[in-house]
């Protein structure tokens, strides 16, 4: 199945890795006048994030300092935005930006997609714990009372971890949902869209892959075809994220990607988000799956887009001459 892709990550721990002499290396860079930003770089973009926490714990221990406020007072702008975003564990970074989308005036209900729809249970799971114990608020709170309807949710859903476990597969089952789909769409007048996202919802991705499949069958029409004239707005997004993800992970991020960097101006938050995140997961596969689609590497998109050191940080974690 496709979604058994083996995730291939750009950043893999160091070898012969030394935490004292990491943090060293970084306090030389920051200490007196200017900045060596390329050493930084060097450092902390070629690190694996439990390596990047043992340094920020060594730094503390052995020169009694903060590591984290430190860059930030040294560094600025998106090239800080990368560093510091690198910092972070993983789950506490995607928790800053799930807060970020909903802080304040609006809501940025792409970003709320694009790193729910991915997730796992366990990984919902790690999320949602996380983000109460950093804000002191419920995940769900937060999200409900921000968003609302259909979209709203399918999004508690989500995080109640409501989908079945991975390799969860029933074959009946999936040619029964595969109608119940079909019913709620195309073979009725209007669309009942409670349907579409309790199934996409609460099935695992695996059942989710032979559900598409069956659906082809019944319909000649794939899902995404389906739901494109059956959905729209944010739960139109949402699902069809959900979809892309089941089907393949790298070629929605892939697509992010392009997208965050095609036309006038860059949507750098995006940019750093998806490089930053999918670093340590399945980033080469992002890359392949770019080249594949555009005819150009991520990385000469990035080049052509970015400059100076945060360009060189990205770079970094990207890979590759």
């Amino acid at each position: 199945m496709s979604w058994y892709y083996t995730p291939v990550p750009t950043v893999v721990p160091v070898e012969g890795f030394d935490a004292s002499a990491d943090a060293n290396a970084l306090r030389g860079a920051m200490k007196g006048f200017g900045t060596d930003e390329q050493a930084i770089i060097d450092v902390l973009c070629t690190r694996s994030n439990a390596q990047r926490q043992q340094i920020n714990e060594q730094y503390s221990s052995e020169l009694g300092r903060d590591l984290i406020e430190d860059l930030k007072s040294e560094l600025g702008g998106k090239f800080e935005d990368v560093i510091v975003g690198l910092m972070m564990p993983p789950e506490k970074y995607l928790c800053k930006q799930l807060h970020k989308a909903m802080d304040g005036l609006g809501t940025d209900e792409d970003t709320l997609i694009e790193i729910l729809a991915p997730q796992t249970n366990e990984e919902v799971k790690k999320i949602v714990d996380c983000y109460e114990e950093m804000y002191s608020r419920p995940l769900a709170e937060h999200l409900c009372s921000e968003t609302d309807g259909s979209f709203r949710r399918l999004l508690t859903m989500i995080i109640v971890g409501a989908r079945d476990p991975q390799g969860t597969v029933d074959a009946d089952l999936a040619v029964e949902q595969a109608k119940q789909l079909y019913d709620a769409g195309e073979g009725k007048l209007g669309t009942d869209e409670e349907v579409f996202y309790k199934i996409l919802a609460h099935a695992s991705f695996d059942q989710l892959e032979i559900v598409f499949e069956e659906y082809k069958k019944l319909s000649g029409q794939t899902i995404e075809q389906a739901m494109k004239s059956e959905l729209s707005g944010e739960l139109y997004d949402a699902l069809s994220a959900i979809v892309e993800c089941v089907q393949m992970a790298p070629h929605f991020f892939a697509k992010r990607l392009h997208k965050a960097m095609d036309g006038a101006g860059t949507d750098d938050a995006k940019l750093i988000r998806i490089i930053v995140s999918r670093s340590e997961i399945d980033l080469q596969n992002i890359k392949d799956e770019f080249e594949q689609m555009y005819n150009k590497t991520l990385l000469s998109a990035v080049r052509n887009e970015c400059s100076g050191d945060y360009k060189r940080a990205l770079c970094a974690l990207i890979g590759g001459a």
